[in-house]
Formats: structure tokens, sequence, C-alpha cells
């Protein structure tokens, strides 16, 4: 009888709602770590246990009932420990503050029963968060106003609060999975929460944009030179960005045992004559839209945030509105819902004219969900076709869908690749680059035939995913199973997709490994065009070439290849191109989410409002002279590829 009255009692209750989030927490863990191989490192379990009781607490303190607490806080706790762990399995790293603003992103992607599962997920425990407080009862509004209280002094001083953190509970920004482990979730995310909030609330001053731009007022790059710039024909040339969704060599996963090379051997032919040129991403297995905002605005992503959903809020002279106000045509293709990574917004404000996306396309070749490449890119050609006879020119820009997880593939697309070893996953998508990379093909002969003198750039978004925690890769040797394992080789072939860039008529370009962000100035010198641009900052005051991830940095010297991270022992080059990176990181917050010091501080031609060719008639964009490559064949259409050039970037 008295067993019967304590539980019905509020000690009784408090016994059953802090016991409940014990055992469930443990079940969680144990659910991660069978599923997903993922947990808090064992010495941080009991810090973790308590922030979530701590939460719990908090919770049931304000509960209208004990059932529905133990509903609400169930379903939240698990939301939040499983989606953590599948995102630690599939892209190396925990949740982030980031992650819930670009969540509706998730609902844009799935439909049908998926899009019915996710809705449920993240709508049921806020549903019942929000039935869960006793909304008459003097206490809930007290322990409501004691928690917003605490909020409001977190995001009126987050850098105190980041300090304090970082000081006793420890921070490595090159490893935010490490952080993960040893904090616990809960901690974790309110540690960077704080540092999200501390970095978004404090753009730079005018002086501090000063400093930096005298920090990158050193010796510049050398531009492109040499028999590079296009044969003047009366216009500006096209140019055509083909983005490729997960395009990768899958001949490097040595132990996959394929019966077949899956690359169509028109690629590997054109991929060699380029030297086998590799872009440098700034993500893994997602996150296109950063790969996407590097090679549209020329500057590196550094924070482990999507720069399209939260950092991009200001109009922009990136490379659509540079070339835009040389009176080019500006438009984007690409055939998922139009908001997805806020692209509507995002285009718009770096300066496309057209954005084409799902509801523009015929949907008639799916694969899965996904609009096969050779549908794209049929309708994308018959949509342009009026702009390449037109005199304007067109800045053409295609971002494919086909080559999502989990590489799906429709009847018309049979299995043409055998896989002797590793997984399912590796084998659907050895056949999803079968069928790509030949759909690529044919659409370059079929553009090279209607615009032999355009520039092409095409290159993949990141490496596929392969299976957590890096499988598929660590099967052949090529990754460790942790980003903390990685050395600075690991890292090169984390980020590295193929890349081509055909000069017209002169064929593929020879580049060596080039970062996403160093693209839009690489086309701006095909061109010729030489008038001022914010994209051009990235060429000056380094010696060397730097791949920025998040907390840690690759540094490309010559032949030399370093992997730098904070702490005592980092070299000079690697203190040096830390010094660089924390510039343009300053200019990156200013120009795009801050007071646009930067625009102010430079020639009105930068932002784009007035041109050469207002000022002066001339075209700023002058294709030059004719640089003695004689022959117009096509480099596409079964010939050797007459101009076999050869251009250092950025001194390597």
């Amino acid at each position: 009888m008295r067993i019967t009255e304590f539980f019905r009692g509020r000690a009784g209750g408090w016994f059953v709602a802090l016991g409940f989030v014990v055992l469930w927490y443990a079940l969680l863990q144990g659910v991660a770590i069978a599923f997903f191989n993922v947990s808090p490192d064992i010495r941080s379990v009991p810090r973790d246990l308590a922030a979530n009781l701590l939460l719990a607490a908090f919770l049931y303190s304000i509960s209208r009932n004990l059932r529905i607490y133990l509903a609400a806080s169930g379903l939240l706790l698990a939301a939040l420990h499983l989606s953590n762990a599948g995102k630690v399995a599939v892209l190396g790293g925990p949740i982030m503050p980031d992650d819930f603003v670009a969540v509706r992103n998730l609902f844009l992607l799935l439909s049908g029963w998926q899009l019915v599962v996710a809705l449920l997920i993240v709508a049921t425990p806020v549903w019942l968060l929000v039935l869960l407080p006793a909304w008459r009862t003097r206490r809930t509004w007290l322990m409501l106003g004691s928690a917003g209280a605490m909020l409001g002094m977190v995001a009126l001083v987050p850098g105190t609060v980041v300090t304090a953190m970082d000081t006793h509970i420890g921070n490595s920004v090159w490893d935010q999975r490490g952080n993960y482990e040893r904090r616990g979730l809960l901690l974790h995310l309110v540690q960077e929460g704080a540092r999200y909030t501390a970095r978004a609330s404090s753009p730079p001053s005018a002086d501090e944009v000063g400093v930096a731009l005298d920090r990158l007022a050193g010796q510049s790059r050398p531009a492109l030179s040499g028999d590079v710039f296009p044969v003047s024909n009366g216009r500006s040339r096209n140019v055509h960005f083909i983005v490729l969704e997960s395009f990768w060599d899958p001949m490097d996963l040595t132990e996959a045992g394929f019966s077949a090379d899956p690359v169509d051997p028109r690629f590997r032919d054109l991929w060699r004559a380029a030297g086998y040129s590799r872009a440098m991403s700034p993500v893994f297995g997602g996150y296109t839209a950063n790969a996407e905002f590097e090679v549209l605005c020329g500057f590196p992503v550094t924070e482990d945030a999507v720069f399209f959903e939260g950092w991009l809020r200001r109009d922009v002279p990136c490379l659509p509105r540079h070339l835009n106000a040389a009176g080019y045509q500006t438009v984007a293709s690409h055939p998922n819902v139009a908001a997805f990574w806020n692209r509507v917004n995002a285009y718009q404000r770096i300066g496309f004219n057209t954005y084409w996306s799902e509801s523009d396309f015929v949907l008639d070749d799916m694969n899965g969900e996904f609009l096969s490449d050779v549908s794209l890119y049929r309708q994308v050609l018959r949509k342009i076709a009026p702009m390449l006879a037109a005199d304007q020119p067109v800045f053409n820009y295609v971002l494919t869908i086909f080559g999502h997880l989990h590489y799906p593939l429709n009847e018309q697309r049979p299995t043409a690749v055998g896989s002797g070893g590793g997984s399912d996953l590796v084998g659907s998508y050895a056949n999803t680059i079968y069928y790509k990379s030949r759909e690529l093909m044919d659409f370059l002969v079929q553009l090279s035939q209607k615009d032999p003198d355009g520039i092409v750039v095409l290159f993949g978004d990141h490496l596929p995913f392969l299976g957590p925690n890096f499988s598929g890769f660590t099967d052949s040797g090529l990754l460790a199973d942790n980003r903390a394992k990685f050395d600075a080789a690991m890292v090169r072939r984390l980020v590295s997709t193929p890349l081509v860039v055909i000069d017209g008529t002169r064929g593929p370009l020879r580049l060596g490994d080039l970062p996403m962000y160093l693209i839009p100035g690489l086309v701006l010198d095909l061109l010729n065009d030489h008038r001022p641009s914010v994209m051009r900052l990235v060429d000056a005051g380094l010696d060397g070439i730097v791949r920025p991830l998040p907390g840690m940095h690759l540094l490309l010297q010559g032949d030399d290849e370093s992997l730098c991270r904070p702490g005592p022992e980092l070299t000079k080059a690697c203190a040096d191109s830390r010094a660089w990176l924390a510039s343009i990181d300053t200019l990156t917050r200013d120009l795009f989410g801050g007071e646009q010091q930067l625009l102010k501080s430079l020639e009105p031609d930068v932002v784009g409002v007035r041109t050469a060719q207002n000022e002066s008639g001339a075209d700023p964009a002058d294709p030059g002279l004719d640089s003695g490559c004689a022959s117009t064949m096509s480099p596409l259409v079964g010939a050797a590829y007459p101009c076999d050039t050869v251009i250092s970037a950025a001194g390597q």
C-alpha cells in the first residue's frame, strides 16, 4: 500500500520520470552503437546522462501529467540521439546548430511514406512538447521564465559562454565527432549553439575588414598566362558549368572487384587529356550547396554549416552577377524542389536571371525520385538553344540530381557492372557511374556541336557516401574510419573529385588539384575578363594552395602536402596559411552576411553597378587575340585534342 501511495505522489512521479530517462538513454545508446557504431566516449557518459536528466527534470517540472511527459521526453530524446548517430555515420560529423535551420530540406527531398514518417518523427515530439506544460500553473511560468532568462543571457554574451565552455569542456574545431564523443550530445549542442550565435551576431567592422585587406596585399598568384584565351569571334564566349552529383572514380575501390570499369572510356580519354585534374570540394557525401557556393562565388567555406541557408544574407557580386553585368544571360538548372538548400533566395542573391527547378522540367525518365541526367541535359539544351543562337552570351549552370543515395536505377538501366566485393551500395554506385558518365559524354558531344567555342567546366560536387563510417573507402584502404585518424593524403583524397575544364576548341586544360573556390577566377582568366572582382581576393597573399575544412586545412606547396591543425606544433607554412584563412574569413563574413564594408572600400565596378562597357563602350570580357591555335575541330567528336594546353594554376 505504501509503495502504491509513493508512486502516486509527487516524489514517486519524479522517481519514475528520471528513472525512465536513465533506462531510455541506455537503450538509445545501445541502438546507436548497434546500427550506426556511434556513441559518446565512455568517460563522458556520466556528464551526458546528467545533461539528459537535467533536461528531463525541466520538462517534468512543467508537465501537466506523467503520461504526456513520458511520451514527449521519450520521443524528443530519440529524435535527437538517433538523428545525431545517423548523421555521424553518413557524413562523419554530429548534429550542428545549422542542421536545425536546414531540417526543412529533409521534407522537400522526401515523398510518400518516407515524407509521412519524417514529418511524424519531427512533428510528434514538437506537438507533445506544446501539449506538455501545465499552462495555468505559476510553477510552469516560473520555470519557463527562468529558462528564457538563461537563453537570453547566452544570446547577449555568446562569446563569453563559448570561451568558458571551451576552457572547461574543451573544443577541437577540426574534429567535431571527437567533440561530440567527449562532450555528449546535449552539451555539444549548447556549446556549438553559443558559437553559432556569437559568429552570427558579430559581423566584422570596417577596421577589421581593412586589416584583412592589408594582410592580403602581398604577392598575388600569377594570372593564367600563355595561349589560353579564346579566338576572337566577335562576341563573348558562353560558359557552361556542369556540377555532377556524387561523381567520382569507383576504380579507386581496389577491393570492390568490379567486373568492368564503370567509367565511360570517352570520359577516361577526356580526363586523361586534362591531366587527371581534380576539384577539391569543401564537403563529403552531402551539403552540395557548399560546393556550389565556392564555384559560384570564389570564397572558401570554412564552417560546418550550409552557407546558402544561414550565411548568405546579402546581394553579392558572385560569378553570375559579375557576368550579368557584362551582358550575360545567367541561367541555373536543377531538377529538385526549388527551395531546397534555400536555392531560390541564394540564386537570386548571387545574380542568376533564371532558375529552372523541378516544376520546370518534364519528369519523364526517373531513377527512383531523381530525374535522369540524359533527360535533364536534353531539356536544358532545348531551353538554352535560342540563347545560344542569339547575340547575348550565356552562363549556363547545370546541377544534376541523378546520383543521390541510394543510387537507384530504373528498368531502362539494368546492372552493367558486377561487384565481387564490398557492399550492395558500392555496386549500386558503380552502376550509377556507368550510366552517369555515358550520359554526360553524349551531352558533351551535342553541346560541342552547338557551341564549339564555349567554356565547359565539369566536376563532381563531392565523394559519394558508400556506407557508415567511411566503409567502402576503408575496405580499400583509402580512408580511415574516423576523420581524427586522417593524414594529409587521406584528406586530399576525401575532398578530390574529377575536374575537366574544356577551353572550347583547344580542348581540356591541365589544372592539377584545384580548390573549388579558385574556379571562378579561372573562368574570368579564360574570358580575359580583367574587371575588378572580389573573386580575385583569394589569389592574393599566399604561397601555395589551401583547401579549408572545418577547423583544419590542407596546404599544397608544389609536391608537398601538409595537414594543418591548430596546436603548438604548427609549422610556419601552416601558420602563414592559417593567417591568410583568417583574413579571408573576415571578408567572407562581411561580404555575405555583414555590412559589406569590403565593397565600400573597393572600386564601384566590383559591385557590378557599372562596367567597363558602360564607361567606354568596350566589351569588358573582350575575348582578345587569336593565340595561334588554328584547329577549330571539336575535341569531343572523335578527334584528337587539337591544343594540348597546359596551365599552372595558382603557381602549382
